[in-house]
């Protein structure tokens, strides 16, 4: 098997030391180059094609958020954000342009993850990210639902999203669709590492019309309200429609878990839960999906084609729970339709 090629690029040389001696005591991947600022990390990609680049933000010359942007539109390759914690609304406007990832830089935090994650966005297949002079924000589709506006405000639905990787840039233009008066709730389990899950909500928020908040202990679910489960925690809701924060088990592989929230969401809506499973490495979700379909809940899942990786929805769909496969621009259509229609 052909080594994982990876590319590092970061400013600051203890860094980079760290980085090149955690990714030499794994044989299966090679550092083929180095840069220390942005501008040297396009230079590099350019010449070196490597699989995978390792990106810090804050550098000279030019700065981690701008190099990702040109090399997605010139030479796009899966890009792994190093951020600190403190610099989360920056590792999610990263993720905006173009990064697949983003992870504390910590060396315990860098020890423990950082060539699994390598080695699995190498095999990633990324698109050109490149927007045309003028090119407008996507738009809430909405506008043109009759139903979506009509009807009264609270309808009794809920909506429930697992995704991975991938899965923020289909969620940014997902929520962009939906219109302010979206009459139902949606809660949202999104693989991030620990300390990011903040920061995103924060992005989203930021573009979106419907409010977008971590979820807090406790919290009542409130129709037209967008929450994101923190990524050290796992979602659940208890039968009074409340938030339930769960620590996760030893061994849980994933923070947040999208089954748990999948599964809380049969358990507490029944046939009102609609769940949605979108681009992401392996199973966690399905089970949950199979939860919602059994119940008599709406079950959706993101195509092949739009997906960065097509894993978590491509079991489900193969479990035969899935109802509709669709595109991010009709699921959020389908959203419309079934807030309006799921009582």
């Amino acid at each position: 098997m052909a080594q994982v090629r990876v590319l590092i690029v970061d400013d600051s040389a203890l860094l980079r030391d760290i980085v090149r001696d955690l990714l030499s005591q794994d044989a299966r991947i090679q550092v083929v180059g180095e840069a220390e600022n942005g501008a040297q990390a396009l230079e590099q990609a350019r010449a070196l094609r490597p699989d995978v680049i390792t990106m810090d933000l804050q550098m000279p010359v030019m700065g981690g958020i701008e190099a990702i942007s040109a090399i997605m539109a010139e030479v796009p390759t899966p890009i792994l954000v190093l951020s600190s914690i403190a610099d989360a609304s920056n590792a999610c406007e990263a993720i905006a342009r173009g990064a697949l990832e983003a992870m504390d830089k910590s060396p315990a935090s860098l020890s423990s993850q950082l060539c699994r994650k390598l080695r699995m966005l190498a095999g990633v297949t990324v698109i050109r990210h490149y927007r045309k002079r003028g090119q407008a924000d996507p738009q809430p589709a909405a506008a043109g639902l009759d139903h979506a506006h009509t009807h009264p405000r609270h309808v009794g639905a809920a909506f429930f999203i697992a995704s991975s990787t991938g899965g923020p840039q289909v969620l940014a233009e997902l929520l962009q669709l939906l219109p302010a008066d979206f009459p139902c709730p949606i809660l949202i389990a999104q693989h991030i590492a620990d300390g990011f899950a903040g920061g995103m909500a924060e992005w989203f928020d930021g573009i979106c019309p419907l409010p977008v908040r971590l979820a807090e202990q406790g919290q009542p679910i409130r129709p037209g309200e967008v929450l994101i489960s923190p990524s050290e925690r796992h979602l659940g809701l208890d039968q009074r429609r409340c938030v339930r924060l769960l620590e996760p088990a030893e061994g849980d592989i994933y923070h947040p878990s999208c089954d748990q929230l999948l599964i809380s969401a049969a358990q507490v809506y029944g046939k009102q839960a609609v769940g949605l499973i979108l681009t992401g490495m392996g199973r966690d979700g399905v089970q949950g999906m199979g939860q919602i379909k059994a119940v008599g809940g709406a079950t959706l899942a993101q195509d092949e084609a739009s997906s960065v990786i097509f894993g978590m929805n491509r079991l489900a769909i193969e479990a035969g729970c899935i109802d509709q496969v669709l595109a991010p621009v009709q699921l959020a259509e389908e959203m419309q339709w079934l807030a309006v229609t799921r009582q």
